[in-house]
């Protein structure tokens, strides 16, 4: 849908080339931190952490210590920030671009 806008596309491999924390920062003042983590994820329920309510510090050091916690897919727009598969935000937000 991006190439069909003509949007240039950038798609990154999280577990071969992992998020720094300055990167995970950056997106979190687009979005918070508990949004861009995967609360259902596998993972998570393998380092016993499922259902816990985590502070935005360990959401970040769990995210930069095992990529699996990042919701995907995580698509940059300008200044706005889109998580996960919902294709209607993904239209209204290619919408607002004009």
């Amino acid at each position: 849908m991006l190439l069909q806008k003509g949007l240039d596309l950038a798609e990154r491999d999280y577990f071969k080339e992992p998020f720094g924390e300055a990167e995970l920062n950056e997106l979190a003042a687009l979005a918070p931190l508990s949004d861009l983590f995967a609360w259902r994820s596998p993972s998570l329920k393998k380092l016993g952490l499922a259902g816990q309510d985590l502070p935005d510090a360990e959401l970040l050091r769990l995210m930069l210590q095992e990529p699996r916690l990042i919701r995907r897919p995580v698509t940059r727009l300008g200044d706005r920030l889109l998580i996960g598969s919902n294709l209607k935000a993904l239209e209204q937000a290619l919408a607002d671009l004009g």
